[in-house]
């Protein structure tokens, strides 16, 4: 009898691509479009005589901005690395431009922002140094892989991390908490001498109540500004300074308890008609929670959840180490800012102006959360499923 060789069946080798995390992102950002302009459509029309107008301006940005997503996420996130060193030292030279520049610093309720050439405002570029210490971030780590827990590597990440947050820092307090929090995250992530990190963050913690208890002293050092002693003392009692600098904030715990569990409905506030100033960015929280109630608050909360669950899969099975830190580090700004953003809207930290993700009024947050979601994506991408 002759004998026949069974071939060995080919092993199918199929990418796999995130359609979970996308549909959140696309969920979100159809629901921000509709909170903006719920919440915006009163000043709007005040204003500029279009009740739209701050909707289709997010509009156009968002759908330009998904686009660049999807360009994004099809692009191997292995050669993203050859941009980290661009990335971070274009960044570095607009938080200086912006900060130390004449005319180049467009300054916004007291704060230089934006940064603008002529007559034309660009964008924030402490939006695009978020992006740029991931990127940098998750290729030192790769780079020195099992030596991240020497004291050289840790000087280095400090060298990198710090000079930037300084420059964000100085006009954008909050955004310079995301940044340093971000690089602590990544770090955290990425060593195996957790202990440490739970003897940092005890530390953090007693530094911030040392930090609010000395709060007049440091204002004399020249430590802290007055308007960031005056956030903290209307964040210890808003009530006594309820005609100015606590007006904000109780604005919007009145709206968050008079929407109770099911909300007044959908574009029904109060307090979004000129007693909440600008609803649409870092309080638009308050009026989602009086417009929907605790309910749809909740909701709310459960869609960025499941958003982290996404981006833990994808790090969890991401084909290397690049790619994990890559949406670790994207990750740990989400969770950061949605953080964040609560608890300055309840009131639970003092007030330090920061956006709800996807959410908020703001094209350039839009833009550069795009190109973070856009990267993540693209890890999911080189994922690879085999099937017999």
């Amino acid at each position: 009898m002759p004998e026949y060789k069974v071939k060995p069946k080919k092993e199918k080798v199929q990418r796999f691509y995130d359609y979970s995390l996308l549909f959140v992102i696309i969920f979100l950002a159809c629901f921000g479009l509709v909170m903006v302009y719920s919440t915006s459509s009163y000043t709007a029309m005040l204003e500029n005589g279009d009740s739209f107008f701050y909707a289709k301006r997010q509009g156009a940005i968002m759908a330009a901005s998904f686009f660049i997503m999807l360009a994004v996420s099809k692009i191997d996130y292995h050669i993203f690395p050859k941009f980290a060193a661009v990335a971070y030292f274009l960044s570095f030279a607009c938080m200086i431009l912006v900060n130390y520049v004449p005319g180049f610093g467009k300054e916004v309720n007291g704060k230089k922002r934006w940064l603008m050439i002529g007559n034309v405002t660009l964008f924030q570029p402490s939006e695009m140094v978020k992006v740029a210490v991931i990127l940098c971030l998750a290729c030192f780590i790769v780079r020195v892989g099992k030596k991240i827990d020497r004291l050289k590597a840790l000087i280095l990440v400090a060298v990198m991390v710090l000079p930037v947050a300084y420059l964000v820092l100085d006009n954008n307090l909050s955004t310079g908490i995301i940044i340093l929090g971000i690089a602590f995250l990544m770090y955290f992530v990425a060593s195996r001498k957790k202990a440490l990190f739970g003897l940092i963050v005890g530390g953090g913690v007693l530094l911030i109540f040392a930090f609010i208890e000395l709060a007049p002293k440091l204002v004399e050092w020249g430590i802290l500004e007055d308007y960031q002693l005056s956030r903290i003392v209307v964040w210890q009692d808003p009530e006594s300074y309820a005609r100015t600098g606590g007006h904000q904030v109780l604005q919007g715990l009145y709206a968050i308890g008079s929407g109770g569990l099911f909300g007044k409905g959908l574009g029904n506030s109060i307090q979004k008609l000129g007693f909440v100033p600008e609803a649409q960015n870092d309080m638009i929280f308050s009026i989602i929670c009086e417009e929907l109630g605790l309910f749809g608050a909740f909701c709310v909360i459960l869609l960025f959840l499941f958003m982290i669950w996404r981006f833990m899969v994808i790090a969890g099975n991401a084909p290397d180490l690049l790619g994990a830190m890559l949406v670790v580090g994207i990750m740990s700004h989400i969770a950061l800012q949605v953080v964040l953003n609560i608890a300055v809207v309840t009131n639970t930290i003092p007030n330090t102006g920061i956006t709800l993700p996807f959410i908020s009024y703001g094209g350039t947050s839009v833009v550069f959360l795009m190109i973070e979601m856009g990267m993540a994506l693209s890890v999911s991408n080189q994922i690879r499923i085999s099937q017999t």
